[in-house]
């Protein structure tokens, strides 16, 4: 049987057909959830300084089929560096791509299992409103999974649960970076320091223990 060219090619027409049905099913679950990933990404974008702004999520069809299926997702945005739709890589800078990645990670966080998430740049460009919604998004994420964020932003930073400073300092010809964990009252003077500048006054310090949710000394 094992050589038997006619029970093998039934053998694979049959697995085919298995396959097809298969991949079919999840081709229509996979259209129903890119149009309200898509939908739902862009609306979040609107809020982060990207106005105008639309994200895709493309089903691509790979030829014959393959393991995962009968397509291949790629993301793509427009409206940020033109009208027509492209492949998200090519189109956005490190800070709009961070910014699209926390509306992506929004949308699905109940059904990711990502354990930590890291952000570098999301507050780029942005400040005022937009950098208390960027704050309060990461906050949201913060309570079901580690969130690490890099931030110069005191609006974001008072959202964390967590404070770490980062600082550059040179010893002859050498960087040297030091990470220094922040307690409640260095929190304050970390967060009246970025409010503020290099003077820190009391103004300063009653702004921050109010973003901190302390009340003033």
């Amino acid at each position: 049987e094992i050589g038997d060219i006619a029970v093998l090619e039934r053998r694979v027409a049959h697995a085919r057909s298995g396959y097809e049905q298969l991949a079919g099913e999840l081709s229509r679950a996979r259209a129903v959830a890119a149009a309200a990933l898509s939908v739902d990404v862009s609306r979040i974008m609107q809020q982060l300084a990207l106005a105008g702004g639309r994200f895709e999520a493309v089903l691509l069809p790979v030829a014959g089929g393959g393991a995962h299926g009968d397509e291949q997702i790629e993301f793509r945005v427009a409206g940020l560096a033109g009208g027509e739709a492209r492949p998200l890589a090519k189109v956005v800078s490190g800070g709009e791509l961070s910014r699209i990645s926390l509306a992506i990670q929004v949308v699905t966080s109940r059904a990711a299992c990502v354990p930590t998430l890291v952000f570098d740049e999301v507050d780029v460009g942005i400040g005022g409103g937009v950098a208390e919604v960027v704050g309060r998004l990461l906050a949201e994420l913060g309570r079901d999974r580690q969130v690490l964020c890099v931030t110069h932003l005191p609006q974001v930073a008072a959202r964390a649960g967590w404070q770490w400073q980062v600082s550059k300092t040179r010893d002859g010809e050498n960087a040297i970076s030091r990470v220094t964990v922040l307690d409640a009252d260095g929190r304050i003077e970390e967060i009246a320091r970025m409010l503020g500048g290099i003077e820190i006054t009391d103004i300063t310090r009653r702004h921050a223990c109010e973003m901190l949710g302390l009340p003033p000394d």
